[in-house]
Formats: structure tokens, sequence, C-alpha cells
């Protein structure tokens, strides 16, 4: 039997986790409560009644390898746990179980973006907004930062960085990211940042623009512009993108304000969808001298976070639809989901996502297996 590996694998990773309530009178194990939940959102549940539904249809496979002393705890007992468990050290603790599991030693890009928790808003509340950090290449979530409102995310930036390693990452982020502390904080871990520019950054947006205007007049040197134009076809849709990566940066009057500032681009993409063709221009700023071809991968691998993490969250696990309203709890369990996608991806099987997490509800092989991957 493989699960109970498994399980002390995520208690080696998990005991740090400090419990928030009251020593001695507690009828359930934390660790217990943290497996039964790691193991329910894998197999197909989307809030605290489902993982309890689900514990108690497999409470005799579970006490195989949990000590369950007091059986399965209530839906009650979730939520208060997880209202009330550090979401900082939880996420922590999961992304170093993802990180051992998966032989991470270094990241080459992490992606940062934001996703607001749609169904987390109330007549008094709007909805929790998460910025989580993407490791592209992986597809592992590496960390979250809860903050109320989009608007946030600039203040948030800065506590997600604190918490990875960056030492030779590449770390993209979209234009609200586009600030000088930022960047700088990126550098001072030993990364690299390419950041994108929107109206935010006016002064540097305008520069940019009259720099790109220079190069594509044979204004600039020739070694100091490097282009590429990429093309794909297919579903009805042919999507054409010019990449344009400018190491001049005399133009750029506030460059000594932009710690490690090398380069500055932009990527031009032409859409045709039958027959109506939009074009759309993306400027951005670099720290590292490197090969158009690889600034074109990260910018691409950026975009694709949507795909890869946002969709899957949406439409594999119904992040949208939970109505977890309590702020902890829901940053919580977006840790759980995100969690319970890096490991159903490791799972070898070749099915959707979605069919991954109802196998993993019907066969305790499948669980067992999914969490066996994790536990080598």
């Amino acid at each position: 039997m493989a699960a109970p590996a498994s399980v002390a694998s995520i208690k080696k990773h998990f005991r740090g986790l400090k419990d928030p309530r009251v020593k001695g009178r507690s009828w359930h194990l934390l660790i217990d409560i943290v497996t039964l939940a790691i193991c329910g959102v894998i197999g197909n549940c989307d809030d605290w009644q489902d993982i309890v539904l689900f514990a108690k249809e497999r409470e005799s496979w579970f006490r195989r390898f949990l000590k369950l002393p007091n059986g399965i705890p209530s839906h009650h007992t979730f939520e208060r746990v997880f209202a009330r468990l550090d979401a900082r050290a939880f996420s922590c603790c999961c992304v170093d179980w993802l990180r051992a599991v998966s032989e991470l030693v270094g990241l080459s890009h992490i992606a940062i973006d934001g996703k607001s928790l749609c169904g987390s808003a109330s007549s008094s509340l709007r909805p929790l907004h998460l910025v989580s950090a993407w490791a592209t290449q992986a597809h592992l979530s590496l960390g979250q930062v809860a903050v109320e409102g989009k608007g946030n995310e600039i203040t948030a930036i800065p506590q997600l960085l604190e918490m990875l390693d960056l030492h030779g990452a590449l770390v993209t982020i979209d234009a609200i990211g586009c600030q000088k502390a930022i960047a700088a904080k990126i550098i001072e871990k030993k990364g690299d940042y390419v950041l994108t520019v929107k109206g935010n950054q006016e002064r540097l947006l305008t520069d940019i623009q009259e720099t790109v205007n220079k190069a594509l007049d044979d204004e600039i040197p020739k070694h100091q512009v490097r282009t590429l134009t990429t093309e794909e076809e297919g579903h009805g849709r042919r999507e054409v993108r010019t990449y344009m990566v400018i190491s001049n940066l005399e133009d750029i009057r506030d460059r000594l304000a932009w710690p490690g500032l090398k380069t500055v681009g932009m990527c031009c993409r032409t859409r045709i969808i039958n027959g109506e063709e939009t074009t759309e221009a993306h400027y951005f700023i670099g720290s590292r001298r490197m090969g158009i071809h690889r600034y074109a991968e990260v910018l691409r691998n950026h975009w694709g976070i949507e795909n890869n993490l946002h969709w899957q969250l949406d439409v594999s696990f119904g992040e949208d639809r939970s109505r977890i309203q309590d702020r902890n709890a829901a940053a919580n369990f977006a840790v759980l989901r995100k969690l319970a996608l890096g490991l159903l991806r490791r799972n070898p099987e070749k099915m959707s996502i979605a069919r991954k997490r109802k196998k993993a509800a019907l066969d305790t092989d499948f669980l067992a297996a999914t969490l066996t991957n994790a536990g080598d």
C-alpha cells in the first residue's frame, strides 16, 4: 500500500505548521485534517461539506494511515481550522512539499499574476484577490498572497517576492507590477525581471515607444536591435507576433532609476480570426541580456498562466463558483486547489485534470498513486 509513505512525506513537510486551536481541547489531529483536505480536493471536493462526505465514504481506507481518534471531523471543524490557520505558513508548507517531490532545485522562469475569487464577494466585501507565483516550466504554484482587491497587488507583490528563492530566476509581471521598488527587490534577491510597461508608467512608456520608433527607422545601430517574427495558425485563427529587443537606452530618461535595467522592447501581436484582423502592441523592460528567442519564450509563457493556472482553477476546480467567504479560509482553500492541481499534473495518466479528479474520488488506488507520485 503506497499511501502511508505519502502521508509520511506530508507529515515531514507540515510538522512545523502551527495548530491555531487551544492546546489540549482539540478532538482531531491537525495532520489528519490537513491530509483529509488535500485528498478531498484532489478527489473532486469543492467545499468543506464535500470533503466530509468524501472522507466518511472512505473512512476505512483513511484509517489505514491516519489516527482519526474521534472519527471524521465535521465540516464546522474544517471551517474553523482553515479560517484560523496561518495562510502564508500553510502555503509555504505546500510549496516546500511540491518543490521537494518535484525535485526542483532551481527555477528559470517565475510568472507572477493576480486572480480574484469572485464567489468570495458579499454585500459588504469585495472579492478576495490572490497574487500567485507560478513556475512556468514545472507548472507548479510557488506561493500566494491574499489582498482586498486588484488595486492592492502593488503591496502584495513584494510580500510574495520575499517568500520566494529568486536566485538565478527570471521573474515576469504584468504592468501593475512595473514599479521601481519591485524591480529593486528582484535584483536584491539575485533574480532578473521582465516587466510589462503600460500607462501607469507614462514617462517610461513614452520613452520606450520613442526608442522602438527609432529602431524601426534604422536610427539605432543594428547590433543593438534584435527582432523575431513567429506565426501560428489553427482553429480558424492566425496569429503573428513580432518581437523587438533593444539594448540602446539613450532615450530612456529614467534608466538609472530602474535597478539592473539592460533592455527595452516590444511585442506586436496581429490576430486574424474569420477574416477580421486586430493588432496590439505590448512594451516591456528587462534586466537580463539574453537572446531574442528567450525573450519571446518567457513573454509567451507568462501569458500562458491564464490557460495553465487560472483556467484550470475555474474550469476543473470551480474556483469562481466557490462561496467560501471567510477571507482566510478562502485563501487556504485556494492553496489546496493549487496543491491538488500540481499533484494531479504529476500523475502520468492521459486524461484531463477534471477527469483525474473524478477518478480520484471513485478509485482510492488512483488517489494513492497521485499521492505516491508526490511521495517518491
